[in-house]
């Protein structure tokens, strides 16, 4: 029995989002609410495969315990590489290996890689195949789009994956083209379970993309109940508790809580990436813009305690009535974290009132 077969059904799981999903900020939604199943940001098989890039590579594939079960994303085009990766990653301690078909991040697709995989069925198939071949029991499922500029492109591209019997199918419910800038296809949805039906009634298949909260997932899975489960990842940032059962909305003391862990957790000297994401746990609340912007201005960890031991204990630090109304209330501007007293320096606040984070794989 594979990871996929012990999940019932629905099963939730984190997207791999390159930039935001590494171990650090694993940990931090584990200790919230952690989904069914999480995935590594992705890894490049040719850099595993060198000697330059095995340190890189091996560092992305750090796992916790509280990781467990986790799927491997591996992305490139080279049949070789995806064979040689695909090797090592059960004793690296991974539950599965997952081909990213569908990255849409524009370097990614001028190397061959991710969604660029549409366009090359044949060598899809080929990286597809050595990468199972040499999984050591592994599963290997694939994350894709519905095609890379037509729509229509899914009625040739999904079959081709689903014959090769993949343990699972995530479809992001766009093509590369579209990107995020229209709505998801769920009308597609029907399609898409009659197609696995077909080629691979055996094939868990997870839909991908605009999916909100908890709840509406499960409101889809009321209408298609053959769905085996969903893959959300940027509305991780606006909720944390994301995959709690209860869709708790959290305080402000445990936004700050999970702060603090995510710095326990940060292993980097370099405290640059760790700023990005402020925007997740210090936001709706009176004054929250002034302190994103004091804490863009720290030069390390412990400077960052003390600007939030500060925030925790300001009185006029409160949650905004729209945030206390519950996410249903919440507003796109109520969750960029607007408030009305602008902080009076101007250093760093277009960071720190900047859209959230620009993930090369927002699925």
């Amino acid at each position: 029995m594979t990871v996929w077969d012990s999940l019932k059904k629905p099963i939730f799981c984190l997207a791999p989002m390159e930039g935001v999903t590494d171990r650090a900020f694993r940990g931090v939604i584990a200790a919230a609410a952690r989904p069914d199943l999480f995935f590594t940001e992705f890894t490049n098989v040719s850099s595993f495969a060198s000697e330059q890039g095995r340190t890189n590579a091996l560092n992305r594939l750090k796992i916790s315990a509280t990781d467990s079960p986790i799927i491997a994303q591996i992305w490139g085009k080279n049949p070789n590489h995806f064979a040689t990766l695909a090797s090592s990653l059960k004793s690296l301690g991974f539950s599965g290996i997952d081909l990213n078909f569908g990255c849409p991040d524009r370097h990614v697709n001028r190397a061959g890689g991710g969604a660029a995989m549409i366009r090359t069925p044949d060598l899809a198939i080929d990286c597809l195949r050595r990468a199972k071949l040499n999984s050591n029991g592994l599963p290997v499922s694939i994350k894709t789009r519905l095609g890379f500029t037509y729509l229509e492109e899914y009625k040739d591209w999904l079959p081709t994956l689903l014959k090769e019997r993949p343990a699972a199918l995530t479809v992001h419910l766009r093509t590369r083209k579209e990107m995020s800038k229209v709505p998801a296809h769920f009308e597609l949805i029907p399609d898409l379970l009659a197609l696995r039906e077909t080629f691979s009634p055996e094939t868990k298949l997870l839909i991908n993309g605009d999916l909100k909260s908890r709840a509406m997932c499960l409101d889809l899975w009321q209408q298609y109940p053959s769905l085996d489960g969903f893959m959300l990842g940027r509305a991780i940032f606006d909720n944390p508790y994301l995959f709690s059962k209860d869709n708790h909305v959290p305080t402000k003391t445990e936004l700050f809580n999970l702060l603090n862990l995510h710095l326990d957790l940060y292993e980097s000297n370099n405290i640059e990436p760790l700023k990005h994401y402020f925007k997740i746990y210090i936001k709706d609340f009176n004054g929250a813009s002034a302190l994103r912007t004091k804490l863009m201005e720290c030069k390390d960890v412990e400077s960052i305690r003390l600007v939030l031991r500060a925030g925790r204990q300001d009185r006029s630090c409160r949650r905004t009535a729209a945030y206390e109304r519950g996410p249903a209330s919440a507003t796109p501007a109520t969750a960029g974290g607007r408030d009305s007293r602008p902080a009076k320096r101007t250093v760093d606040r277009k960071r720190a009132n900047a859209p959230l984070l620009k993930s090369k794989n927002l699925i």
